[in-house]
């Protein structure tokens, strides 16, 4: 099911005694109605916010419910930052695609269909989850979109491999062997990069289903500042063999002091300073057609620090791809 979003969603902090120059993401952005398909974006830089309101996959994956309300978290941690974009860049938030009744393989198609609706309409785009089984949902819209021949890079910012066996059911846990297999059934590469893995978090069968499909990894040990050479080089070779690229970013990859508010959080995850810099390789390279910032569980969250990260991740992908 879709809904767009609702007028009066986004509010904030106002300085109306600063006038334009007070202006904040809450009074700037526009609100898009995906019920009908959009018109072709009109201004030169587009970005397009697009909420997927499900847990559904979490739950049978066994995980802690509640990443359902991540989008919502995610906005109010946006809504008052200040407005720093140029004039040509619209920010439009597309709305929601919930899951009902546990049906989650439908949801997942509704979800393709509003992306590819973005993503064929020129609007870069950034999906706002729900459990990890967004990224399914995500790859249908972008597997409609993907121009034919052109090679797509999948990075994945995550403590897990999420390359579980779908025969019984989908999950949290299979979306990317679900993409994996769907990619080859077309004749297409799977290229898929997963940073941050932690080796106690993935069992065997993972770590050798990962090097039956060629996958390739950093254990969360080495994605730190002080090897930041070495991960850009790693990071510049995978960029180099694909011509678009879907990035992933479970708010788990990240320490539990970090982010608490996660279904499976990691006492010794990573530093969000050492991803940040590797987003911004990764939108310089000007090869980024989509992204998503799923896990998040409102629920489980600390003075919202879970939501306030990957809001302030989000800030600063907005601010540097409205520029390339």
């Amino acid at each position: 099911m879709y809904k767009p979003t609702a007028p009066g969603t986004w509010k904030g902090r106002v300085d109306a005694h600063d006038g334009e120059e007070g202006k904040r993401w809450h009074q700037g952005i526009k609100l898009l109605n995906l019920t009908d398909e959009p018109e072709a974006a009109v201004a030169t830089q587009a970005i397009a916010l697009l909420g997927f309101c499900c847990d559904e996959g979490v739950r049978r994956n066994q995980g802690r419910e509640g990443a359902v309300d991540g989008p919502a978290a995610l906005r109010q941690a946006m809504a008052s930052f200040a407005w720093h974009l140029d004039e040509d860049v619209m920010l439009s938030d597309a709305g929601d695609v919930f899951c009902t009744n546990q049906n989650l393989e439908e949801a997942q198609k509704q979800l393709g269909k509003k992306v590819h609706a973005l993503l064929s309409n020129t609007y870069k785009t950034i999906v706002l989850g729900g459990g990890h089984e967004t990224a399914y949902g995500h790859f249908l819209g972008i597997k409609q979109a993907l121009p034919e021949g052109q090679q797509l890079g999948i990075i994945n910012f995550d403590a897990h491999f999420d390359l579980r066996s779908y025969e019984k059911q989908s999950s949290s846990g299979t979306p990317f062997l679900q993409i994996a297999d769907d990619l080859a059934a077309a004749s297409i590469d799977f290229n898929y990069l997963c940073l941050g893995i932690q080796q106690a978090g993935n069992t065997q069968k993972l770590f050798n289903t990962a090097e039956s499909y060629g996958a390739d990894y950093v254990f969360a040990p080495a994605l730190q500042v002080y090897n930041f050479q070495n991960l850009q080089e790693k990071l510049q070779q995978f960029i180099a063999i694909v011509d678009v690229l879907y990035v992933s970013i479970d708010m788990d990859v990240f320490a539990a002091a970090y982010a608490p508010g996660v279904s499976a959080p990691a006492a010794l995850g990573v530093n969000p300073e050492v991803v940040l810099l590797l987003l911004q390789e990764i939108i310089n390279s000007g090869k980024l057609l989509t992204i998503d910032v799923v896990e998040l569980n409102p629920k489980l969250d600390i003075d919202n620090r879970t939501a306030k990260l990957g809001a302030a991740l989000l800030y600063h992908v907005v601010q540097q791809w409205s520029q390339v």
